[in-house]
């Protein structure tokens, strides 16, 4: 690996921009292969026959994979060195899983098949994502973590262009047919597939092949050099470790809220149900979500046991450990992530069949409409992404004169205009305009809450404090998928449009919840790591 210092100065040496643009290059295939999954599977789905209120049920897959992939992966890349390194045999491991992914997907020829490998897309590509971001923070200074993250959303953006638009330029300039007979997925939505499972494994293995990574020892100096700049001590999560009895109250008690709310679900679905509910629907979707309360009580009562046999020197309760030994910024963004991820998941699942019925009239998937009404989405995709690359350059610039926070906050701010304006504007030739808001947030979301997140944590945790993290991007998600068809069809009469309203409110709440988090901008260490940098 180049550096602009010297090694045996005991700072992590400046990158230079060709480094960090060969180190997030492959996050372009990444985003490839997520967007193609976040813009057709809805569509897939419906053509083969699922209903606009199974839809958030059966993309619980995704969020699914996420939580259990991600802690794990990053807690087996700390703990992985050999001849390719660290992070990349994840990499290159996780882009051929999901590059076979993305060619069996669009052939699917039933939807159990299709939900299926919705499962094994997003697990395969979990497992490539999830050390890219690590990989920035076991690279970069702390004074380039900011470009990092950006230049990854960068490419994001710039894949997710190229992912919503596939549809669209296979219809409009190949003249393939966007249309298919009932129960088949058009050619359209099939080619796009090929060609970003190809794109997917020839991005990351340009990454994979074009950088190197420290050691753990390497990464353990200049862990030191950086805390004596700045004066302050390590953190270590293993020192912070709750008893046998702490985790047994916390998981009795999780354990009977979920019983308990799996009990009122089920007797609020009957027919002798209590009076108070009135007409209200209560969908069985919502039995997962009790399910999903009760297992996180049920992991703490293992960890209890575990911790009370003295078997507790493993990956599971390491894990399990770390999330509750959270430093304190890293517990104030999780808010942030929260409301941020349930607002991109609500338009995810329901942005094709809200614009279709709403500013299309064309709510049936089998009719041209609906499928030019698709099409027209993933374009607006295309520029929602176009623009989210362009914003992520301009953070490089603005973060380093305004307050992180603040920048964050604002951008927001914006992409929640931009959601509710969605149920302004009618003429769907116009719904560009709102879109560009929601670019410059989503930018903003996949670039500075870990550009602030990564110099929070120690080094030598840094993939499972990553995966971590992305556990509060998986469990709106998962409530998302669960609350979200209840939510439409009790207070919208199941209207779709209604799903960007909410998006828009979820976003303002992550607008406030950004204010009040801890921003430690190693200043100290930037000024000393700034000797011969490249700015």
């Amino acid at each position: 690996m180049a550096n602009t210092a010297p090694m045996d100065s005991g700072r992590k040496p400046a990158m230079t921009p060709a480094q960090i643009w060969n180190m997030s290059f492959g996050f372009l295939g990444i985003q490839i292969g997520f967007d193609l999954q976040n813009g057709n599977v809805s569509r897939i789905f419906q053509t083969l026959g699922a209903e606009v209120n199974e839809l958030a049920i059966l993309w619980i897959a995704a969020p699914m994979t996420g939580l259990i992939v991600q802690p794990i992966i990053g807690h087996m890349s700390d703990n992985t060195w050999g001849r390719f390194g660290r992070r990349r045999p994840y990499f290159l491991i996780g882009a051929i899983l999901a590059s076979l992914a993305l060619f069996i997907m669009p052939n699917s020829p039933t939807l159990w098949i299709a939900a299926g490998m919705l499962w094994i897309m997003d697990a395969s590509l979990n497992i490539t994502m999830e050390p890219f971001r690590a990989f920035v923070g076991d690279n970069l200074p702390d004074r380039q973590r900011t470009r990092g993250y950006a230049m990854q959303s960068f490419f994001i953006g710039v894949g997710a262009v190229i992912a919503g638009a596939l549809p669209w330029v296979m219809t409009n300039w190949i003249g393939l047919s966007n249309v298919a007979p009932a129960g088949e997925i058009p050619e359209t939505v099939q080619w796009a597939f090929y060609i970003g499972g190809a794109a997917l494994l020839v991005a990351v293995c340009w990454t994979v092949f074009n950088t190197k990574e420290y050691s753990p020892d390497q990464l353990a100096a200049f862990e030191a050099a950086r805390h004596e700049a700045l004066g302050t001590r390590p953190v270590n999560a293993d020192s912070v470790q709750r008893t046998a009895s702490q985790f047994q109250n916390g998981g009795l008690i999780w354990v009977l809220v979920g019983l308990a709310f799996a009990a009122f679900v089920s007797m609020a679905r009957q027919d002798a149900r209590p009076a108070f509910l009135g007409d209200l629907e209560i969908g069985q979707e919502l039995f997962i979500l009790a399910g999903l309360i009760a297992a996180f009580g049920v992991i703490q009562l293992v960890a209890s046991m575990m911790r009370r046999s003295g078997s507790d020197e493993n990956g599971f309760m390491e894990v399990v450990n770390d999330l509750f030994a959270m430093p304190k910024t890293m517990r104030q963004l999780a808010v942030v992530q929260f409301f941020s991820w349930f607002a991109m998941f609500s338009m995810w699942i329901y942005g094709t069949p809200a614009i279709a019925e709403f500013h299309y009239m064309a709510p049936d998937p089998a009719t041209q409409g609906y499928q030019d009404a698709a099409d027209w989405w993933s374009l607006l995709g295309s520029v929602r992404n176009g623009v989210a690359a362009a914003a992520a350059l301009g953070f490089i610039w603005i973060a380093a004169r305004m307050d992180r926070r603040r920048l964050h906050s604002a951008n927001l701010a914006i992409g929640a205009i931009g959601f509710v304006s969605m149920l302004l504007i009618t003429d769907p030739s116009l719904l560009w305009i709102p879109m560009v808001g929601v670019g410059i947030a989503w930018a903003s979301i996949v670039s500075l809450p870990y550009a602030i997140l990564a110099g929070s944590v120690p080094s030598n945790k840094m993939g499972i404090y990553m995966g971590i993290f992305n556990i509060f991007i998986v469990v709106p998600q998962l409530i998302a998928a669960t609350l979200l068809g209840f939510l439409l069809t009790t207070f919208f009469e199941g209207a779709p449009i209604y799903a960007l309203l909410i998006s828009g409110v979820s976003f303002t709440l992550a607008a406030i919840a950004t204010l009040f988090v801890t921003d430690r901008q190693s200043g100290g260490a930037d000024a000393a790591q700034a000797v011969g940098a490249s700015t």
